[in-house]
């Protein structure tokens, strides 16, 4: 079990399974709200419970652990994910979540582009067809035909 829990395939799994639920909520959530005032409301309340996931778990670090360079990162991070949010609930507020998400996901193309170009990493030849599939499919599933 153990094994398990250290297993970054279970963590991804789970990531997608919450992003999925996240959608539905939102889309829900949202109806006669602001998509904006409804990011607001989001952000609050995963601060709260990662908080309280920090304090209870005892993985709380004093602030003066973190270098300046993790800040920085942490910081143009924290700004993207919010601009993240606030695009991709504005997005559920006007269009269908079953075609929004699929659009969303192509972050997972853009994550393999930008890993390439500014990380240095390696994509092999079934790796970048498994990339144009996941485009093709995001495309595919978010085509109202």
């Amino acid at each position: 079990m153990k094994a398990l829990l250290l297993s970054w395939q279970l963590w991804a799994l789970l990531s997608a399974a919450f992003a999925a639920l996240t959608a539905i909520f939102a889309k829900v959530g949202i109806e006669n709200v602001n998509s904006d005032f409804a990011t607001f409301i989001r952000t609050i309340v995963i601060l709260c419970a990662l908080g309280a996931i920090l304090v209870g778990t005892g993985q709380w670090q004093p602030l003066g652990s973190v270098s300046g360079r993790s800040y920085l990162f942490l910081v143009l991070s924290g700004l993207a994910t919010g601009g993240s949010w606030v695009c991709y609930f504005r997005a559920l507020k006007l269009g269908d979540a079953a075609r929004v998400a699929p659009i969303d996901k192509l972050s997972v193309v853009l994550v393999a582009l930008f890993s390439v170009a500014f990380l240095g990493e390696r994509l092999t030849p079934p790796n970048w067809l498994g990339v144009a599939f996941i485009a093709a499919g995001a495309v595919l599933v978010a085509y109202k035909g």
